[in-house]
Formats: structure tokens, C-alpha cells, sequence
């Protein structure tokens, strides 16, 4: 075993280093701490030329440090009040309902609602539809 500073160092394995940083990583008291923790906790008790930079691939690597990575950004700025629409059916919201068990041959419901009353048409359609099929049952339900 060879000491630098009182730290073990790893020779130049990709594997065993690669083992030395997944053991202090993956394990829950750790728990994917993100790059700086690894880092601290891995050099407590080991060193090797490129620590850091390994450690950083490995955290880029790792799906779940990258789905719960908190991604500081600038405030986009102020929310603002949407115009209330002065008539009805001018504006409106549409949306489908997908994957619904078939009945009498239809498995998807397409919603048209009136922003202003609030009023709203619920139409029994197929997810086969196409545009133009969808322009039709907007056309003749409203």
C-alpha cells in the first residue's frame, strides 16, 4: 500500500478507481450527494492524479444525479395576469383524454372548454383521428 499525504494512493486501474468512487456514491448514506460531496468524501481516504475530473465523469454518468440535479437558473421574471376574455367562445382550451378502455368503439374524449364561462363539451372520439377528423368534431360539436 503506498501513502501520499496519509491517503491511500490508487494506481492508474480504471476499474479499481472507478470501484473506490461507486462505493463512496451509490451507497444510501452517501446517496448521490452530487460531485463536491464524492469528491470530499473520496479524498478523506484515497488520491490519485485526476481524482476530481474521474469523479465528474461519474457523477455526468449517474441518471439519478442528473434527474434530481438542482439547476440553478435566473427567475424568468414576474408572472402576469392573462387577459380575461371579454366574449365567449373566443378563447379556448382543448385537450384530449387518452387510454381509455374502448366503448361502443371510442377510446379517447376530446375536451373543449370556454375560458371565460367555464362551459364545457366532452366529445367521444378515436385515437386514430386526424387533424382534419379533429376539425370536424370541433366544427360540429360547438
Amino acid at each position: 500500500m503506498v501513502l501520499k499525504e496519509g491517503k491511500v494512493y490508487v494506481p492508474k486501474d480504471e476499474e479499481l478507481r472507478a470501484e473506490v468512487i461507486q462505493l463512496r456514491h451509490d451507497v444510501l448514506a452517501a446517496g448521490h450527494g452530487g460531485r463536491w460531496k464524492i469528491v470530499k468524501l473520496v479524498m478523506r481516504n484515497y488520491w490519485w492524479l485526476g481524482v476530481m475530473r474521474d469523479i465528474g465523469r461519474y457523477v455526468e454518468g449517474c441518471d439519478l444525479c442528473q434527474r434530481i440535479k438542482n439547476r440553478p437558473k435566473e427567475p424568468v421574471g414576474k408572472l402576469k395576469l392573462s387577459k380575461v376574455p371579454e366574449k365567449l367562445w373566443i378563447h379556448l382550451i382543448v385537450d384530449f383524454i387518452t387510454k381509455l378502455p374502448v366503448v361502443a368503439g371510442k377510446d379517447v374524449i376530446l375536451v373543449i372548454c370556454d375560458r371565460l364561462s367555464k362551459m364545457t363539451y366532452f366529445v367521444a372520439t378515436t385515437e386514430k383521428t386526424l387533424v382534419e377528423g379533429f376539425m370536424r368534431l370541433f366544427r360540429d360539436n360547438m
